[in-house]
Order: C-alpha cells, then structure tokens, then sequence
C-alpha cells in the first residue's frame, strides 16, 4: 500500500523533527537519533515532578503530542509499534527529573513494563526519586489477568500533569494516578485492520464485519461482528463497557483510532449520548484522534469516574496542542428559522393518480441511488444517487400535506420541498425548475409547456446548455418529445444520455474539473437519472398519462 514515506527505518525520526519544527521551540528532542528519540519541554526546571511516558510509536498524537505544560515532561518514541530502549527511556528520565522525582506512566505491554521498569531501576541508581505506574484499562479481554493499555492511559496523563503543574508531590501525583488507573475502562472497535509501514495490509475483517476488542498494535479483536450501522456499532460497545461501570458521573473519551472520518466521529458521539450509558456521561473528551494505531479505521470509548477534583483536572488548561479539552455533555441547541425561511405549508389536497405517480418517480430514483453513485464516481464526487435518494425520500415523507389536486401550486410546493431537503447544486437547479414551471403554470401554459419554462430558467440560472454534459442533454430532447408520449420522451432521454459518454470536456458542472480520460465512455449522472426515471415511467404509461 502506497504511504507518504520515505523509509520506514527514517520514518519514526523524520516525523518527529517534522512536529518540532512548527513548536515554536516549546519542545526539543535530546541528540542521540536513531536509538534514542525522546522529546522534552525546553521550559522545564526540574523544580517540579517530571512526567514521562511513552512507548512504540504509531499512536500519533500519543505521545510526543502531549508533552507540554500541564501534561507530559518528556515521551519516549520507540519505532512503530515496538518499545523504546532502557537506554532511551533511561536519557528521557535524567533529562527532566530533580529533586522533585518524577512519574513514568506505561502502558500494560511486556515490552513497555520490561524496558521502562528496568529503566526505573538504573535511575534509582543515580539516587533519583522514581515511580511508575502502568495502565491496564482495556476490558475486552475480562478473563486476562494483564489487561492492555489503551486509551484510558490519557485520563492518567493529564490528571497527573495537571497535579504536578500545580506543584504536588511525587507521592500525591502517585496515589492520583494510581486511582484514575483503578477506575478507567476503554475498548474498541474497527472495520479495517491498520497499514504497518513496510508490510503488506493484513486482511483479516470479513466484509461486512467489525472487529470488536481489538488492540493499538494491529492485533486482532476479540471477535468479528456483523457491522451494519453506527448505532449498533456503539451499542455492542457499550454493551461490553456496561457491566465494568462504576456508579455515578463519568467522563468519556471518544477516540479516532487513526482514518475514521470527522463525520462519522460525530455520529458516533451522538450515538453514545443516545447509549444505555449515556446519562452517565457529564464531559466528553473528544471525538479526536489520542491515541491512533496508525490508519485504522476504527474508535474506542474510555471512561473514567469523576468527581468534582477529577473534573477540575481534567478542565484544567494545557500547552500540548493534541488535547481536545474535557467538554461538557448537553442538549442539542435549536433556534427557529429566520423570517422567510419557515416552512410554507401549502393547503394540501388529494389527487390519487398524482400521489401513485409521484411515489413511482420517487421509488425509481431511491432503486438507482448506488447505480448513480457509482456513475458519479468516475465523473465527480460518487454522490448523485444520494442526492436523488435523499430527495425522493424526503418528497415521499411531504405527500400528505401537499396541494396534489392543484397542478400549479404542486409544481411550487415540489420546488419549496427540494430547496429544503436536496443538498448540492441539484437541489437549488431542481427547485428553481419547479418554481419556474409553477410560475408558468400560473400563467396558462399546459404541464409540457410549464416543464419547458422550468427548463428555460435553469439553464439561464446555471449557464449550462445542450452539449455541456449534464441533465439538459436528456430533459431538453426529452420535453419537446413528450407531446408524442412518454415513450418517444424515454427514448430521445436514452439517447441524450448516452451521448454524453462521448463528451470529454463538460463545460459545467462538477465534470468541468475532470480530466478528459475519466470522462471518456461514461454517461453524466444527472442525464442517466433523466433517462433511467422516463424510461421505467414508460413502462405504466396509462399511469403516467392520467397524472400529466
């Protein structure tokens, strides 16, 4: 798999030089790259207790993107997925600790326990005051008697560095530390594995599964489940982070595993408020990317009991720009629409040849959402059948309370509902289409003759014409035929559409920004809608003849 990279034994070096250079020198990295590769506060005094932790690297931002004041003093970067040296460990200890001691927070690997403990010891030797404490909040595995660390380890970092930038002692900083480990549990989910630099992608998730329990490191999961949307994906998660759940407030933490979009991220926020837990959940740290395994495409949720001290720390301020902050958990804020914008509800009637014809149209376009999508990807963004879809659904929704008896008002309530609920330039192009065909039909002209209008307008408002490549190319041939029919509208829209196959440069729309070779050989999307819509209307002309 293709990587921005140059090699993965520079890779480990090279991005950490690339995150110090935009730190306004708030952070260095001691000398000793390769092996060593620890990075540090410049701004540090070792007046206070020292914080370090650390591990394999492929958990960006974790953890060289917490160090800062208020959380880390130094992390110590191993290479990806592999623990840092004793040696390494050992220079990050002596560079940041005095008097004061210092904390070394480990994550419950044997690579991490064995290196960082070891490490511990040597500095003892030097007469250094050292404590450490290891992270074992996943629940994925309850049999384990060695729990993983994952991401409840940074419930741990910032109440610890809140502490010690407050000047607590290393015992205090102990005891805190030790009490958000007890409490913390996390586990995750994802529906692809990661990409290891250097290797081949391992392809073990089943399409259409999930894997729940799985690790940071690319291990597998517990188990492979069936995936079929957000919601049940959050509520087999809650449902193993439920009996571990201590009474009480909490705070969470919804991680981005490392490539799940900001959106879907969102959705899954809103879906964990929405969870059997979720009015357990006071703050939300998150949703972001905290502690990634690599490009996952997966989260986890962490949560932490809490009570007013903890809530503090975790509010208190810090440098480190890869803290999200520790928000609170609301209602959704809803304001009515400015004046103008509100609804308008025309005065509905009935008209059951035009109700069945509408829905016919509607149900056509939801049935050719993917075909369409799929069209759109080798043109544009892959989102005409959703667009469609979405809109068809939605006019489905608005048939009782539209005027279906009033061919006038019908055209202006169908352009008021798509204005509303059709996203992209189709849905502002569509409405415009059916305002103007309402403000014709007002003025006398037949159904063909208003469609005509509609059509008119959109091409003065849109700047596109027959030969441009888009819709125009089957609805134009298609209106000045359908006097002879629906049919002969169907096959004058089949051959306009295919035309447009044969066009290689558009000259509006999205396909305007394509090159020539991916045009070549596929039909706009928007004139295969055109085509596909009159083409299977043909197929029940007396239907289609009784609502025209």
């Amino acid at each position: 798999m293709k990587q921005f990279i140059n090699t993965k034994e520079t890779l480990v070096t090279e991005a950490i030089d690339g995150t110090l250079r935009t730190a306004g020198g708030r952070l260095a990295r001691l000398d000793g790259y390769p092996h060593i590769k620890v990075v540090v506060r410049t701004d540090w005094d070792k007046s206070k207790v020292a914080l370090v932790s650390g591990g394999g690297s492929g958990h960006e931002p974790s953890h060289a993107g917490f160090v800062g004041q208020g959380m880390l003093t130094a992390a110590v970067c191993g290479e990806v997925f592999a623990s840092p040296s004793v040696d390494a460990v050992l220079a990050g200890i002596l560079a940041v600790t005095g008097k004061a001691g210092c904390l070394l927070i480990v994550k419950n690997y044997t690579g991490d326990r064995l290196n960082f403990g070891l490490a511990v010891e040597r500095a003892r030797a030097f007469g250094l005051k050292v404590n450490m404490v290891i992270v074992d909040d996943d629940v994925a595995l309850p049999d384990l008697p060695q729990a993983r660390g994952v991401a409840g380890t940074l419930f741990v970092h910032k109440i610890a560095g809140a502490l010690a930038d407050q000047g607590a002692d290393l015992d205090t900083i102990t005891a805190a530390a030790e009490q958000a480990i007890k409490g913390a549990i996390s586990i995750g989910m994802s529906l692809d594995t990661c990409t290891i630099p250097g290797s081949p992608k391992e392809d073990r998730i089943a399409v259409g599964k999930a894997e729940l329990g799985l690790g940071i490191h690319g291990e597998a999961g517990i188990e492979q489940v069936e995936y079929s949307n957000a919601k049940a994906a959050m509520a087999m998660v809650v449902e193993r982070l439920a009996p571990n759940l201590a009474p009480g407030p909490h705070v969470a933490i919804l991680n981005n595993l490392g490539s799940t979009t900001p959106l879907e991220m969102s959705v899954l926020l809103e879906e964990m408020t929405a969870s059997r837990i979720g009015s357990q959940i006071r703050w939300v740290i998150g949703p972001a990317a905290m502690m990634t395994s690599l490009d996952m495409h997966g989260f986890s949720v962490s949560m932490l009991p809490v009570g007013k001290a903890e809530e503090a720390l975790l509010q208190a301020p810090v440098a480190p720009w890869a803290w999200p902050g520790c928000l609170a958990l609301g209602p959704v804020s809803v304001r009515p629409l400015p004046d103008g914008l509100s609804p308008i509800q025309p005065l509905p009637s009935k008209n059951p040849e035009t109700r069945a014809f509408i829905e016919r149209c509607c149900n056509i376009l939801i049935d050719a959402e993917a075909d369409l999508n799929a069209l759109d990807a080798k043109s544009g963004d892959g989102d005409t059948g959703s667009t469609l879809a979405t809109a068809a659904r939605a006019l489905i929704q608005a048939l009782d309370r539209l005027p279906l008896a009033d061919l006038t008002q019908l055209y202006r309530a169908v352009g008021l509902e798509l204005s509303q609920t059709m996203g992209g330039s189709s849905g502002v192009l569509l409405a415009i289409f059916f305002a103007a065909a309402g403000d014709a039909s007002s003025s006398g002209h037949g159904a063909i003759g208003a469609l005509k209008a509609g059509l008119d307008r959109i091409m003065q408002v849109g700047g596109a014409e027959p030969g441009d490549r888009t819709m125009i190319d089957a609805l134009m041939p298609a209106l000045n035929a359908l006097e002879n029919g629906i049919g002969a509208a169907a096959a004058e829209a089949r051959q306009g559409a295919d035309a447009t196959a044969r066009i290689t440069r558009a000259r509006a729309g999205r396909a305007s920004y394509v090159s020539e070779a991916n045009l070549s050989g596929h039909n706009d999307p928007g004139a295969e809608a055109v085509a596909r819509l009159l083409e299977q209307l043909a197929e029940a002309p007396a239907l289609t003849s009784q609502s025209a």
